[in-house]
């Protein structure tokens, strides 16, 4: 592999182009990739093997802080040199302390019942909890597609409707 590009001197690409949508031309394109607030203040280093899909699950999860980013894209897919790249620009940012699971994990919509929810949770039966998770669910996503289009995000978002029954919601 030639050498890994210093993060600093990669250009900062806006999150979202003139369209509200992140750029296609990341669609099924291969690499890592540093994300950062409207500050320029770095986020989240992360890789995939389709930087477009990771970039639309991190907005849905963090819209506030996904303005900018920085790519370096690989052609053949190896995860030994994604982990390479991605681990020199965090020591190269002072090991940047980041909370992975909220970056990358479902939305558990359920950390947002009220105390009343959880009691009538538990009074429920299977199918009562399923429809009460739903429900929460929606509310949840409903909260996150307001923030989207407050950041003036113009594309589709679609949640994975069998995830809601389990109070979670991730892209389809």
């Amino acid at each position: 592999m030639t050498e890994i590009p210093k993060l600093e001197n990669l250009e900062y690409l806006p999150y979202l182009n003139q369209e509200g949508i992140i750029d296609p031309e990341f669609e099924r394109q291969i690499g890592v990739y540093a994300v950062f607030d409207q500050e320029k203040t770095l986020q989240f280093i992360g890789y995939s093997r389709d930087i477009y899909l990771s970039l639309k699950q991190h907005l849905i999860r963090k819209p506030e802080q996904c303005y900018w980013l920085k790519i370096e894209t690989i052609t053949k897919p190896s995860r030994s040199i994604l982990a390479e790249i991605r681990q020199t620009w965090l020591t190269e940012n002072g090991n940047l302390s980041m909370d992975e699971t909220a970056w990358n994990d479902p939305i558990d919509a359920k950390l947002t019942m009220t105390k009343e929810d959880q009691e009538q949770y538990h009074k429920l039966d299977e199918l009562g909890q399923i429809k009460l998770l739903k429900k929460i669910a929606r509310i949840t996503e409903t909260e996150i597609n307001q923030k989207l289009e407050t950041r003036g995000v113009k594309m589709e978002i679609r949640f994975n409707p069998k995830l809601k029954e389990k109070g979670l919601l991730d892209l389809k």
